[in-house]
């Protein structure tokens, strides 16, 4: 099953320094980012939800439409995004990815199980156009002064930490 994308927008849009401007130059920056959201659907095969903040001036009820293929969610009046974002993560577990910078928020996904991705790291990812990997890219050190002088410490000193190495096998589904 593919992971479930769960992506806070305005943490996106904030990473980009695309919130706060006045006029319709928010609802360009949101329909911009959901044309590359979509795109990147198209490239990855994620089921991707969108979660916006309307508590201050939303509906007195959750609005949820779905656009070129993305689930966008408007949360109510009174309701923050973070706490959409958090039942979402509640509801989807193991099988989800969250996509926010906010620590609370971070926090309560990884407790659930869910993989968690910065908004500034994500929008690299999303703004990235895919190219193929050439060859020489995965060649293997064979030179001698390429490789770390020895140490007495014990163990591959060219391997990552156990946790780095679970996070990059995370990252590469997206």
């Amino acid at each position: 099953m593919a992971t479930h994308l769960i992506v806070d927008g305005y943490n996106v849009l904030g990473a980009r320094g695309q919130v706060g401007r006045a006029g319709s130059g928010d609802d360009s920056a949101r329909e911009r980012l959901l044309r590359e959201l979509a795109a990147y659907r198209q490239r990855k095969g994620h089921p991707i939800t969108v979660v916006f903040d309307g508590w201050q001036q939303g509906f007195d009820s959750e609005r949820r439409e779905h656009r070129g293929g993305i689930e966008v969610i408007y949360s109510r009046r009174g309701e923050k995004a973070d706490q959409v974002i958090q039942r979402l993560a509640e509801e989807f577990g193991r099988d989800c990815a969250v996509v926010s910078s906010d620590r609370e928020v971070a926090d309560f996904a990884k407790a659930r199980g869910a993989f968690v991705i910065g908004a500034a790291e994500f929008d690299v990812r999303l703004r990235a156009v895919p190219t193929p990997a050439s060859p020489a890219a995965f060649k293997p050190v064979d030179r001698e002064e390429d490789r770390p002088k020895r140490t007495e410490k014990k163990g591959n000193p060219r391997k990552l930490p156990k946790a780095l190495r679970k996070r990059n096998r995370q990252l590469r589904g997206f």
